[in-house]
């Protein structure tokens, strides 16, 4: 079992930026792609990146391309979510997340392993 713990949410402007971090801790953490989901109230919990568990791949919704950029280090077991030019649709409950097994998984259904979720707030 893995424990996933994210760190860096907060209020910010629109057009700002945050950094979010995700520590994981109890399964080889190279061994496993990383995703980061997010959910706003009354919707669903969607996908917004995931990386390869060497970091040479990474994959983005649409709504996120080109501001978001997802990076890990191996060595610090952790996971990474610059977020730039944030706008008052990004605001959620971020989530990382790993999936149950090896390989690249975009949907939720697919990941096994939760942190507590950070809150990020854009105001506009």
């Amino acid at each position: 079992q893995v424990q996933l713990v994210e760190s860096g949410g907060g209020l910010v402007q629109a057009g700002g930026s945050l950094r979010l971090s995700c520590a994981a801790s109890g399964r080889t953490f190279s061994s496993y792609a990383m995703g980061w989901f997010r959910q706003a109230p009354g919707k669903e919990r969607e996908f917004v990146t995931v990386i390869s568990r060497l970091g040479y791949s990474a994959y983005y919704a649409d709504s996120v391309k080109g501001r978001f950029t997802i990076s890990r280090d191996n060595a610090k077991n952790t996971v990474y979510l610059q977020m730039n030019s944030l706008k008052p649709e990004d605001t959620a409950v971020y989530y990382c997340a790993t999936p149950y097994r090896p390989g690249i998984w975009t949907s939720a259904t697919d990941f096994g392993s939760w942190g507590q979720g950070t809150q990020v707030t854009v105001s506009s």
